[in-house]
């Protein structure tokens, strides 16, 4: 008897070894966040290799509302079959690791068994660098900066948020702050365009730059306050005017904009307050971002701001899309403005989007209504130099309406 019971024991063992080694026999077994869901796209012309990414992501809509993390996408029925635009698709629960377990074909449409795990933080892995573009924050008003300060706010307050971008390697930075976007501060972030079917201005410094998100902002408040009350003309009024930047308060409020370079989109607003007190003044030869300027009390608050800035900007698009623009086509090759600085690899798949239709003209040419871009094949990269990359795509680019400054996005 207590042989026999021996024996169990020993095979209780073995088979909890057997259980335990299974189960962690995959990577992706040991999240709660992984659901095994199945997606669905169809094909069109030929497109087999769009309509499996439009079906991975189907799956990964799918997994998201299973898990009860919010998703926002937009799904459209034709002719009973599910189309997916992954441009779209904007998935509050990020995705950690994804893992096709089978995928099939059934007439024009395309299926996939996929395994997806999903991040609990909501944030995504970085694979690539995203091209921003920083233009001018203007003042409201030009007079609370005094002749004697500094004149480097407007430039160096959206030049030191870029530095800051491209510091945490998931951006690539261009400084274009001699640009301002707002004629009329106080009503940022409307731009004011004189013809709304125009092409906006900030699609404009995008398409002219090769970004893909525009950094824009106003400088909204610096109005310098005192204990007390000034009046009358002369050397008093002007003594007592230098003794509010001395031993005086400073209001500071900032605006912060980011811009989707492809369509015109506002994607984040921040509006940044804080308040100095002291000596406000901050000397015209500091600049910011110098050792001098963080150490005035105005300085260091509005480098706060910069911090803060940046944090936010990095969180609000850490799992918004690569794209990039198609530079030149020749033949079955396919160039785009992109290449080792943004991190693509040789074999890197990216969706493109090309022309649905032309440019609509109204009034005789005179206005503009920009033409609608959707998914309609997938580049596959062949080969990498540090400013472009090179590759071909699923079918003709002149039957697709595939044209240079069309976009290719990542999945």
């Amino acid at each position: 008897m207590t042989t026999r019971l021996l024996r169990l024991a020993a095979l209780s063992a073995m088979l909890g070894t057997v259980s335990c080694t299974t189960t962690q026999s995959s990577p992706m077994s040991s999240s709660q966040n992984i659901a095994t869901v199945e997606g669905q796209a169809a094909i069109h012309n030929g497109a087999v290799l769009l309509a499996k990414k439009q079906a991975l992501q189907d799956a990964i809509r799918v997994a998201s509302q299973q898990s009860s993390m919010a998703v926002r996408s937009q799904s459209s029925v034709s002719n009973h079959n599910l189309q997916l635009d992954s441009m779209t698709m904007r998935s509050a629960a990020a995705v950690s690791n994804t893992k096709i377990l089978r995928e099939w074909q059934t007439g024009d449409i395309y299926h996939v068994k996929a395994m997806v795990e999903l991040s609990p933080t909501g944030m995504c892995q970085q694979t690539y660098r995203k091209r921003i573009i920083a233009t001018a924050f203007p003042r409201m008003v030009q007079e609370q900066i005094s002749d004697y300060e500094t004149n480097d706010l407007d430039n160096g307050i959206p030049r030191e948020i870029n530095n800051l971008l491209m510091e945490s390697n998931q951006f690539v930075g261009i400084n274009a702050t001699n640009i301002a976007l707002y004629p009329r501060p106080d009503l940022a972030p409307e731009m004011q365009e004189r013809d709304a079917y125009q092409v906006p201005k900030v699609i404009q410094v995008a398409n002219k730059s090769g970004a893909q998100f525009v950094l824009s902002g106003v400088i909204r408040d610096l109005e310098v306050a005192s204990d007390e009350y000034m009046r009358g003309t002369g050397v008093e009024a002007f003594v007592t005017s230098w003794a509010r930047h001395i031993s005086g308060k400073r209001n500071i409020g900032i605006d912060v904009y980011v811009h989707d370079g492809m369509t015109g989109a506002l994607l984040l607003q921040r509006r940044y307050v804080d308040k100095s007190e002291g000596n406000v003044m901050i000397p015209a030869s500091y600049t910011v971002g110098s050792d001098g300027f963080r150490t005035t009390e105005t300085g260091k608050k509005i480098t706060e701001i910069i911090n803060k800035a940046s944090n936010d900007i990095q969180q609000a698009l850490n799992c918004y899309p690569f794209a990039t623009r198609i530079a030149d086509i020749k033949g079955d090759k396919i160039f785009i403005d992109a290449g080792a600085q943004e991190k693509l690899n040789v074999g890197d798949q990216l969706i493109v989007y090309g022309t649905a239709s032309d440019g609509l003209h109204l009034d005789g040419g005179s206005s503009y209504v920009a033409s609608d871009k959707q998914p309609v094949s997938v580049l596959t990269i062949q080969s990498i130099t540090p400013r472009y990359a090179v590759g071909s795509i699923e079918g003709s680019a002149s039957k697709l309406g595939i044209k240079v400054g069309d976009w290719v996005r990542s999945q």
